[in-house]
């Protein structure tokens, strides 16, 4: 009977705690079986790549020996893609030549003797249509639950705008494909690396200058093993909004977004009694700003009260800028221990969260020509856990009892300071 009571309250519990406390907050996607890492290199065969100024080698020659290194030592589990751009058209007309690029293996299980034969046999041939190129390869990756990554190999910059390159790489991320684009420029060329690192910035990827074959081949190696150790599942898009009423409910989790200019973005996250709230956000340079700017990420009640903020601040040395906070719900100290003594027989008590909003703004302004739209990449980082006090300190007790304790507190004190003084004073008589 009495387990029988016991399951109806625990049930009448659950059934109050789902009508009270509204509806469910969004989660970010839950662990499934990860899939295998899927990568695509995407070869620049485009006529200046047959400039012999690598260790007396062409650059098409020296990307050729470092893909053959890498794909000899892929892991099994890596699906592999390879797209090139300029390698079919020998002619001068540029509207047909910026529409040359082809994916010559397809994205799969690695086939180490097509690859390496699909690649031997590529020629240096027409125009450098990247910004076509990695719009397609982001195509051939396709969708899913894990990051995608494309490797861009390429002597020079995008001869065929629009469409811009690193205009595509900003769309791909705002687009939320999961798409990491790392560049590899076998060019000192100040222009080309500017606009690597744009389109690296603008994806989360990195950018690397390779002035020899080993120095390529190992900085491919490594990408590719990164990709095989980081292909998690990716965050979680979410819309943020301009006020708190209308923000999306958010659970622990991670989550992108893009902010405008100067904009402030709202969220919300449930956080009951007992329970710490921990926040973080990352916003990345993926455009050229004026110098001075800062992001701000604060916590207020419903009401618009502040709750905690954190800041991080830039003068134009940094790539991104990241703001972390914490706050803890405070628990209801009502409670009578007669509550305490009924509440094995009573339904559970329900508790509703508060809900804290999370604003996250920026004091990015951006220079004369560069694009406000899409917004700048956001990353949110949110977990609830439980509260961690303060530790206590000794109890030294109240009333009679700490005056007793600091009274004999001083007599010791004062009797072994003056034995101390009568051996110092005999000692020194003495000498």
């Amino acid at each position: 009977m009495i387990n029988f009571r016991r399951s109806a309250a625990v049930l009448l519990g659950l059934l109050a705690t789902t009508a009270l406390t509204g509806p469910v907050p969004a989660a970010a996607d839950e662990e499934q079986v990860a899939e295998p890492p899927r990568i695509e290199l995407v070869l620049d065969v485009s006529g200046s790549m047959r400039a012999a100024d690598i260790d007396g080698r062409t650059r098409i020659s020296v990307a050729q020996q470092a893909f053959n290194d890498v794909v000899d030592a892929l892991p099994e589990e890596t699906q592999l893609g390879i797209r090139v751009l300029g390698a079919t058209y020998k002619g001068k007309d540029k509207k047909v030549g910026c529409q040359d690029t082809q994916q010559i293996v397809p994205v799969g299980p690695v086939d180490r003797s097509t690859a390496k034969a699909a690649v031997a046999g590529l020629r240096p041939t027409g125009f450098t249509p990247v910004g076509l190129a990695l719009r397609s390869a982001a195509q051939d990756l396709g969708t899913g639950t894990t990051t995608r990554r494309i490797v861009l190999i390429t002597d020079g910059e995008d001869t065929c705008a629009p469409p811009d390159p690193c205009q595509v790489a900003r769309e791909l991320a705002a687009q939320g494909t999961s798409l990491v684009v790392d560049t590899l420029g076998l060019a000192p060329d100040e222009k080309v690396r500017r606009q690597l690192l744009c389109i690296a910035g603008a994806t989360g990827g990195t950018y690397t200058a390779a002035q020899s074959a080993d120095e390529l081949t190992g900085r491919i190696k490594q990408l590719v093993e990164r990709a095989g150790d980081t292909h998690t599942r990716a965050p979680t898009v979410v819309g943020g909004t301009d006020a708190c009423a209308s923000a999306p409910l958010l659970a622990p989790g991670v989550y992108a977004d893009r902010e405008s200019f100067s904009e402030h973005r709202y969220y919300r996250v449930p956080v009951r009694p007992g329970q710490e709230l921990r926040a973080s956000v990352s916003m990345a340079l993926d455009r050229p700003v004026n110098r001075d700017y800062g992001v701000l990420l604060r916590a207020t009640a419903a009401d618009g009260r502040e709750l905690v903020r954190g800041a991080d601040a830039g003068s134009g040395r940094a790539d991104v800028l990241s703001a972390g906070l914490r706050w803890s719900a405070t628990a209801d100290d009502e409670a009578t221990a007669e509550d305490e003594e009924t509440a094995e027989e009573s339904p559970t008590p329900v508790v509703e969260p508060t809900t804290v909003c999370l604003v996250v703004s920026n004091s990015f302004a951006a220079r004369p020509g560069t694009a406000a739209t899409p917004g700048m990449p956001v990353e949110l980082t949110i977990d609830v856990v439980a509260a961690a006090g303060a530790p206590d300190g000794p109890d030294l007790g109240r009333g009679w009892v700490l005056l007793a304790l600091l009274t004999v507190a001083g007599l010791l004190t004062g009797l072994i300071a003056g034995l101390l003084t009568r051996w110092w004073v005999a000692t020194w008589r003495e000498n």
